[in-house]
């Protein structure tokens, strides 16, 4: 992922991971988001923060759902602090792609925040 960053020529100010929802962070321990999005952006002397995006609800988890339940389920379920975004070029970075409506909804809440530019990076792609 560091090595696919460097090679986009992105202008990121700013990294942010795909936020989980108390409850599953509770039962986790991490977020996996969270550990691949904080070395992207060190080594890629990028600013990080998990503190610009956060989840406004619990939802239920994406596995199983049909592509239209995965975009009701995310929809409005994420929030950004104008503070930490306004004007920033953003990164997003999560571990699994499937439908995009976990990225899509992050970046709703980040342009709602005046991010500048928005752009998303994952380990992997689910088909």
């Amino acid at each position: 992922m560091i090595i696919c960053l460097s090679g986009f020529h992105w202008p990121v100010d700013l990294v942010v991971p795909v936020p989980l929802g108390v409850a599953r962070q509770a039962e986790r321990g991490y977020n996996q988001a969270a550990l691949l999005a904080r070395p992207v952006a060190l080594a890629n002397h990028l600013a990080y923060s998990t503190k610009a995006l956060w989840r406004t609800r619990e939802t239920r988890s994406q596995v199983g759902l049909s592509l239209e339940q995965r975009w009701e389920n995310v929809a409005d379920s994420f929030s950004a602090d104008p503070e930490k975004v306004k004007g920033k070029t953003v990164l997003v970075v999560d571990d699994v792609a499937t439908s995009g409506a976990t990225l899509d909804a992050c970046a709703a809440a980040l342009h709602s925040a005046s991010a500048n530019q928005i752009f998303a990076l994952t380990l992997a792609r689910a088909l």
